[in-house]
């Protein structure tokens, strides 16, 4: 550039942050679930066309893409845009005006600030031309099965793109961090029903039935630590269930119990095998209680698996856009997330930015969580940086 980079960046940050945390408010007070963005995804066509962008929707309007610059060989960056199924109890103006929805993870912010790159990247384009094209991918459905990023990838997401960067907000880290990992950062999460019928009866005489509260309470406790036992313990599985529904009245033995868990696991090659034996052994605990289940085991998402050189362009561009201070080790997340079926197409890199509130505790899947929106300029900062990097590097 003519000017450095850093220059450039305060100068349009000190014109347009407010502009971002605009975006960012009105995505938050207009939440929407999970394939039904339409809204989301023209409000953010409608900002990026501003800036003499050409935005392309997918098919049924609920996500994007943009590319920005010319050339064959494409850096991309992701947001996801849905919001969860959450009350939001929050007292700011940009509250939920949607009863029972709320941004509670962030992707509000991840939007707003990939709004914000690509008028950045559109100045530089127009100012001095960039080196080389860049995509942004705007995705639905991020927080449900089936998810959206196989969808965007359908539709040519990475058609060209050589690496793909995202970051995912994270109060864990205060803003003006961005902490950064080299290989497995999140969980593979699968999702696990297991049903039980038989002959209920009076709690009186157990023995005349097939006690179906005993047995999904056996496989809740027993099945977690059986697995565990199964596996190499440097194998990170954690089997928890989150609905367990049997039964109505103190003195009836019912008929049917149910049971949900999400299985999470570190590495692809444990979650390759881990359907199988879950399935195993919760068959085996049913058995030993003296009843038979059936088991709807659905695969979820692949692990996030950082890319090394990736991960390092990520570091360094935080260190060139925040100072070295700034960087900070993301550590492993049992979480799920679908930004993992592009790193198994193309390397690349997700980047936890820190978004912590002063004097707060705050965590993601809560209606009250909030950003320090300070995390907005910062994000766009180092994502700039790191993507020009990933554009100059010869390493993708």
């Amino acid at each position: 550039m003519s000017m450095s980079l850093p220059e450039f960046l305060d100068g349009w940050l000190a014109a347009h942050a407010g502009e971002v945390i605009a975006a960012r408010r009105h995505i938050h007070a207009n939440p929407r679930l999970s394939r039904q963005e339409h809204d989301t995804a023209n409000y953010v066509a409608a900002r990026l066309a501003e800036a003499g962008l050409d935005p392309q929707l997918i098919p049924d309007g609920t996500g994007l893409t943009c590319d920005i610059g010319t050339g064959d060989r494409v850096i991309a960056i992701r947001a996801d845009m849905d919001a969860l199924p959450i009350q939001d109890p929050k007292q700011v103006p940009y509250r939920s005006t949607v009863p029972g929805v709320c941004h509670a993870c962030g992707h509000d912010a991840h939007t707003a600030m990939l709004i914000g790159l690509g008028r950045v990247l559109a100045e530089i384009e127009r100012r001095e031309g960039l080196p080389g094209r860049f995509r942004l991918v705007f995705q639905p459905s991020e927080e449900q099965f089936p998810s959206g990023a196989p969808t965007m990838i359908k539709y040519g997401a990475l058609q060209d793109v050589a690496a793909i960067f995202a970051f995912h907000c994270d109060p864990q880290f205060p803003a003006g961090k961005v902490a950064v990992r080299n290989g497995p950062l999140t969980a593979a999460c699968d999702v696990m029903e297991v049903r039980m019928t038989g002959r209920g009866g009076h709690t009186s005489r157990p023995h005349l039935t097939s006690d179906l509260v005993n047995a999904i309470g056996r496989v809740v406790v027993d099945v977690p630590a059986l697995v565990s036992r199964r596996l190499d313990p440097r194998q990170s599985v954690a089997i928890v269930f989150g609905a367990v529904q049997a039964g109505e009245a103190a003195n009836a033995i019912p008929q049917e119990a149910l049971a949900r868990a999400t299985v999470r696991v570190h590495g692809r090659e444990t979650w390759d095998m881990i359907p199988d034996l879950v399935q195993e052994v919760t068959r085996s605990v049913a058995r030993a209680s003296g009843v038979e289940c059936e088991i709807d085991y659905r695969r979820g998402v692949p692990p996030v698996v950082n890319d090394r050189l990736a991960s390092a362009m990520f570091a360094g561009a935080t260190a060139a856009a925040l100072g070295d201070e700034a960087v900070a080790e993301a550590p492993m997340s049992m979480g799920g997330e679908d930004f993992a079926y592009y790193l198994e197409q193309v390397p690349g890199a997700m980047a936890r930015l820190g978004v912590g509130r002063p004097g707060e505790r705050l965590d993601i899947h809560q209606g009250n969580f909030d950003i320090d929106e300070r995390a907005l300029a910062h994000g766009v900062r180092v994502m700039t940086h790191t993507v020009l990097a990933a554009a100059a590097s010869p390493a993708f």
